[in-house]
């Protein structure tokens, strides 16, 4: 399997001007792609050649209360925070002083040994970083098991374990492979509702 990045991060707002004015705007993320209707409005920004968060806007969404990132919660939970990574460490100093600016909190820059980080939240209190990789610690080429008590799966290392899993017992046929046509067809299909 050859993945290409994070095809895109699908996000919720409840006001999507403001999150327009947030993501494009202020942290200079191009809006590559928007489609809506009434009750509805999907809108993607580019983060990089192939990274892109997308935001979804409801009538019935409300932001989330900022939290710090990485704090232990209780009950029901499936997101903590997003982190984009910038090119060098100056980066990191210009995004805390424009967020700052912006009216924003922002942490000061934290090391975390292989990366530099600040931390922040956006109008809808969507956790976020920007991280920094030092130079000379590349976790990509050389992974690291830092855990002062790891699993068994996790002593096991960093390469792909396939064989764990079950193989498709019957791959699909040519003649069943469709695909059906959804929001957001309309942006390139020229399809009118």
């Amino acid at each position: 399997m050859k993945y290409t990045g994070i095809n895109h991060l699908a996000m919720a707002t409840e006001d999507m001007d403001r999150t327009i004015l947030f993501w494009r705007d202020l942290l200079e993320m191009r809006m590559i792609a928007g489609l809506g209707e009434p009750g509805f409005r999907h809108y993607f920004f580019e983060i990089a050649a192939n990274d892109v968060i997308a935001f979804f806007e409801w009538d019935s969404v409300e932001a989330a209360a900022p939290r710090v990132h990485g704090t232990p919660v209780k009950g029901p939970f499936l997101f903590d925070h997003v982190s984009f990574g910038v090119e060098n460490n100056d980066n990191l100093w210009e995004l805390k002083d424009k967020l700052v600016a912006a009216g924003f909190p922002c942490t000061d820059v934290k090391d975390h040994g292989f990366i530099h980080s600040v931390y922040a939240h956006d109008p809808n209190g969507i956790p976020i970083e920007f991280s920094w990789q030092v130079d000379g610690i590349d976790i990509h080429k050389n992974p690291i098991l830092a855990d002062s008590l790891p699993s068994e799966i996790a002593k096991e290392g960093a390469e792909p374990q396939p064989a764990r899993w079950p193989k498709a017992a019957k791959p699909t046929e040519e003649s069943q492979k469709k695909i059906i046509k959804s929001a957001g067809s309309e942006l390139y299909h020229c399809l009118k509702k």
